[in-house]
């Protein structure tokens, strides 16, 4: 068994993080195997949807504390450890928006920290009831400001900098009414609503997809009429396509569209 484990069912890649005696905690071996994965899946067609999951009673807690606190040993007090470290985890954060594939987190128990930086750095999220999500570092005396970055482009801002500041945690129907989670369910019922909604977005037209799974974060990061200009380029592009003109047609006629892609 693998620390990160990788199952493909047709067009769905489920990503299982299996560290549960450390709380799938983003250690610096976690973080290069989920950058290893993302760089594959980056370049595999045959995918259109990713399912992110952790073994056990955790989702993920965070960074590893004890592997931070060895890195202090350096010369310098762990600077270029701890500066490497958050690279190192920006770059998958960012990497799974990147990705061609929507990904869904499958969250359980607890999602701490950078835990909770990545749920908010998947592209959708399902949660079991009972599952608590924070940004708690500063009870221990560090900010979460890594993971602040995620979670402001999730959440209000003022919901947000109370998790920050506090320490508290939400509950999973607090954190689906923020827009932190899509969907809240039974615990035995979670991996089934994960799959249902990777199977949804697996079923559409792939190059759709990834063309918009773009378009929605760059649009998101400019000005209202920049976005505009900016997303009807991308529609003008999205039309002109040979599945897109079939997908337009079989509606109209009432069929089954026959995509080549």
């Amino acid at each position: 068994m693998g620390l990160l484990e990788r199952h493909d069912t047709g067009a769905v890649a489920r990503l299982h993080m299996n560290a549960p005696e450390r709380l799938n905690a983003l250690s610096d071996e976690m973080l290069a195997a989920l950058q290893a994965q993302i760089d594959a899946l980056a370049e595999d067609r045959a995918i259109r949807a990713v399912i992110l999951s952790g073994e056990g009673k955790a989702f993920c807690a965070g960074h590893d504390l004890k592997q931070m606190q060895a890195g202090r040993q350096a010369e310098d007090s762990g600077r270029a450890y701890f500066a490497d470290l958050f690279t190192r985890c920006a770059k998958v954060m960012t990497g799974l928006q990147k990705l061609p594939q929507p990904v869904i987190a499958q969250v359980q128990g607890i999602a701490t920290a950078a835990g909770c930086q990545l749920v908010a750095s998947c592209d959708l999220a399902v949660a079991a009831k009972g599952t608590r999500f924070g940004v708690n570092g500063v009870n221990i005396g560090l900010f979460c400001s890594t993971p602040m970055v995620a979670l402001t482009r999730n959440i209000a801002p003022k919901h947000a900098f109370e998790m920050l500041s506090t320490g508290r945690f939400a509950d999973a129907e607090e954190a689906r009414q923020m827009g932190l989670v899509n969907r809240v369910v039974p615990g035995d019922q979670l991996a089934e609503a994960a799959e249902e909604l990777a199977a949804s977005v697996a079923g559409k037209l792939g190059a759709a997809v990834k063309i918009g799974k773009e378009a929605f974060y760059t649009q998101a990061g400019l000005p209202l009429d920049e976005a505009y200009a900016y997303a009807g380029q991308v529609m003008v592009e999205n039309m002109l396509w040979r599945d897109t003109d079939e997908g337009i047609s079989a509606f109209l006629e009432k069929r089954k569209p026959d995509w080549e892609q």
